[in-house]
Protein backbone atom coordinates (compact mmCIF):
# COMPACT_ATOMS: atom_id res chain seq x y z
CA UNK A 1 0.00 0.00 0.00
CA UNK A 2 2.49 2.38 0.67
CA UNK A 3 4.69 1.77 -2.54
CA UNK A 4 1.55 2.40 -4.50
CA UNK A 5 1.07 5.45 -2.48
CA UNK A 6 4.67 6.36 -3.18
CA UNK A 7 4.45 6.28 -6.61
CA UNK A 8 1.26 8.11 -6.89
CA UNK A 9 3.07 11.06 -5.10
CA UNK A 10 6.31 10.26 -7.55
CA UNK A 11 3.54 11.18 -10.13
CA UNK A 12 2.47 14.01 -8.99
CA UNK A 13 5.40 15.37 -8.83
CA UNK A 14 6.73 14.72 -11.96
CA UNK A 15 3.47 15.95 -13.41
CA UNK A 16 3.77 19.06 -11.49
CA UNK A 17 7.50 19.61 -12.65
CA UNK A 18 6.35 18.88 -16.23
CA UNK A 19 3.65 21.56 -16.00
CA UNK A 20 5.61 24.26 -14.69
CA UNK A 21 8.30 23.54 -17.49
CA UNK A 22 5.46 24.64 -19.97
CA UNK A 23 4.92 27.74 -17.80
CA UNK A 24 7.86 28.46 -18.28
CA UNK A 25 8.46 27.96 -21.37
CA UNK A 26 5.88 29.78 -22.10
CA UNK A 27 6.41 32.81 -19.81
CA UNK A 28 10.31 33.15 -21.52
CA UNK A 29 8.59 33.62 -24.62
CA UNK A 30 6.25 36.36 -23.47
CA UNK A 31 9.34 37.69 -21.62
CA UNK A 32 11.41 37.37 -24.92
CA UNK A 33 8.60 39.74 -26.78
CA UNK A 34 9.14 42.93 -24.26
CA UNK A 35 10.03 46.01 -25.16
CA UNK A 36 10.48 49.24 -23.19
CA UNK A 37 10.39 53.02 -24.63
CA UNK A 38 11.11 55.80 -23.02
CA UNK A 39 11.73 59.77 -24.27
CA UNK A 40 13.36 62.50 -22.97
CA UNK A 41 13.69 66.34 -23.22
CA UNK A 42 10.44 66.90 -24.54
CA UNK A 43 10.23 63.67 -26.73
CA UNK A 44 13.21 64.86 -28.46
CA UNK A 45 15.09 61.74 -27.83
CA UNK A 46 13.04 58.23 -27.65
CA UNK A 47 14.86 54.95 -27.47
CA UNK A 48 13.55 51.60 -27.29
CA UNK A 49 15.31 48.34 -26.20
CA UNK A 50 14.19 44.41 -26.28
CA UNK A 51 13.30 42.31 -23.01
CA UNK A 52 17.63 42.14 -22.83
CA UNK A 53 17.85 45.84 -22.47
CA UNK A 54 19.43 46.12 -25.72
CA UNK A 55 19.12 49.10 -27.59
CA UNK A 56 16.72 48.26 -30.52
CA UNK A 57 15.71 51.80 -32.00
CA UNK A 58 16.52 55.61 -31.33
CA UNK A 59 14.15 58.24 -33.00
CA UNK A 60 14.95 62.16 -32.75
CA UNK A 61 12.06 64.30 -32.32
CA UNK A 62 11.72 67.56 -33.77
CA UNK A 63 13.82 70.50 -32.05
CA UNK A 64 16.59 67.76 -31.85
CA UNK A 65 18.66 70.32 -33.49
CA UNK A 66 18.30 72.86 -30.69
CA UNK A 67 20.52 70.50 -28.25
CA UNK A 68 24.43 69.52 -28.77
CA UNK A 69 26.07 66.53 -29.42
CA UNK A 70 27.33 66.18 -25.31
CA UNK A 71 23.42 66.99 -24.30
CA UNK A 72 22.04 64.59 -27.22
CA UNK A 73 24.56 61.99 -26.18
CA UNK A 74 23.09 62.44 -22.27
CA UNK A 75 19.29 62.13 -23.66
CA UNK A 76 19.67 58.70 -25.41
CA UNK A 77 21.80 57.26 -22.28
CA UNK A 78 18.98 58.62 -20.14
CA UNK A 79 16.34 57.21 -21.91
CA UNK A 80 17.88 53.89 -22.43
CA UNK A 81 18.24 53.16 -18.99
CA UNK A 82 15.09 54.46 -18.28
CA UNK A 83 13.38 51.88 -21.25
CA UNK A 84 16.01 49.04 -19.41
CA UNK A 85 14.91 49.86 -16.23
CA UNK A 86 11.29 49.29 -17.11
CA UNK A 87 11.58 46.47 -19.33
CA UNK A 88 13.73 44.76 -16.19
CA UNK A 89 10.21 45.55 -14.17
CA UNK A 90 7.90 44.05 -16.83
CA UNK A 91 10.49 40.74 -17.71
CA UNK A 92 9.96 40.32 -13.11
CA UNK A 93 6.56 41.02 -13.32
CA UNK A 94 5.93 37.78 -16.18
CA UNK A 95 8.71 35.61 -14.66
CA UNK A 96 6.86 36.03 -10.98
CA UNK A 97 5.02 33.23 -11.37
CA UNK A 98 7.64 30.80 -11.45
CA UNK A 99 8.95 31.83 -8.06
CA UNK A 100 5.80 31.82 -6.36
CA UNK A 101 5.02 27.83 -8.46
CA UNK A 102 8.55 27.13 -7.38
CA UNK A 103 7.90 28.46 -3.68
CA UNK A 104 4.80 26.25 -3.26
CA UNK A 105 6.72 22.92 -4.24
CA UNK A 106 7.67 19.88 -1.69
CA UNK A 107 11.86 20.35 -0.84
CA UNK A 108 13.93 17.45 -0.96
CA UNK A 109 13.77 16.88 2.79
CA UNK A 110 9.96 16.90 2.58
CA UNK A 111 10.48 13.81 0.42
CA UNK A 112 13.13 11.59 1.50
CA UNK A 113 13.39 10.88 5.51
CA UNK A 114 16.57 11.96 6.66
CA UNK A 115 17.47 14.15 3.86
CA UNK A 116 19.18 17.26 4.91
CA UNK A 117 17.75 20.40 3.84
CA UNK A 118 19.93 21.87 1.13
CA UNK A 119 17.65 24.34 0.00
CA UNK A 120 20.05 27.79 0.98
CA UNK A 121 23.25 26.04 -0.43
CA UNK A 122 21.66 25.36 -3.76
CA UNK A 123 19.49 28.57 -3.96
CA UNK A 124 21.21 30.70 -6.50
CA UNK A 125 22.71 33.92 -5.23
CA UNK A 126 21.12 37.32 -5.98
CA UNK A 127 23.26 38.82 -8.71
CA UNK A 128 24.74 42.36 -8.17
CA UNK A 129 23.43 45.58 -9.57
CA UNK A 130 24.99 46.44 -12.51
CA UNK A 131 26.52 49.68 -12.84
CA UNK A 132 25.08 52.56 -15.34
CA UNK A 133 27.61 54.36 -14.93
CA UNK A 134 29.84 55.52 -17.74
CA UNK A 135 33.74 53.90 -18.05
CA UNK A 136 36.44 55.16 -15.51
CA UNK A 137 33.72 56.43 -13.52
CA UNK A 138 34.94 56.26 -9.65
CA UNK A 139 32.20 54.07 -8.92
CA UNK A 140 32.84 51.59 -11.89
CA UNK A 141 36.30 51.34 -11.02
CA UNK A 142 34.92 50.50 -7.09
CA UNK A 143 33.16 47.52 -8.69
CA UNK A 144 35.67 46.40 -10.69
CA UNK A 145 38.31 46.33 -7.85
CA UNK A 146 35.45 44.72 -5.79
CA UNK A 147 34.92 41.92 -8.42
CA UNK A 148 38.79 41.24 -8.74
CA UNK A 149 38.77 40.30 -5.27
CA UNK A 150 39.15 36.93 -4.21
CA UNK A 151 36.21 35.27 -2.82
CA UNK A 152 36.86 33.58 0.51
CA UNK A 153 34.31 30.76 0.19
CA UNK A 154 35.00 30.25 -2.77
CA UNK A 155 39.05 29.68 -1.45
CA UNK A 156 38.04 27.61 1.38
CA UNK A 157 35.77 25.05 -0.43
CA UNK A 158 38.55 24.47 -2.64
CA UNK A 159 40.51 23.64 0.30
CA UNK A 160 38.47 21.66 1.65
CA UNK A 161 38.69 19.38 -1.74
CA UNK A 162 36.27 16.78 -3.05
CA UNK A 163 35.26 13.55 -4.72
CA UNK A 164 38.87 14.57 -7.01
CA UNK A 165 40.60 15.06 -3.98
CA UNK A 166 43.76 12.43 -3.12
CA UNK A 167 41.73 11.93 -0.17
CA UNK A 168 39.03 9.68 -1.55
Amino acid sequence: MTNEREKSDLHAILDGFADQMRTITKLQRERAALTASASVRSKRVTVTVNADGTLIDIKFGSGIEDLDYPEIAKAVLEAAQQASAEVARRSREVMAPVSQTRNRLPKLADLIPGMPDLSRELAIPEPPVVSTAPPKAPERIAAERAAAQPDPQAEAAQRRGGATDSGW
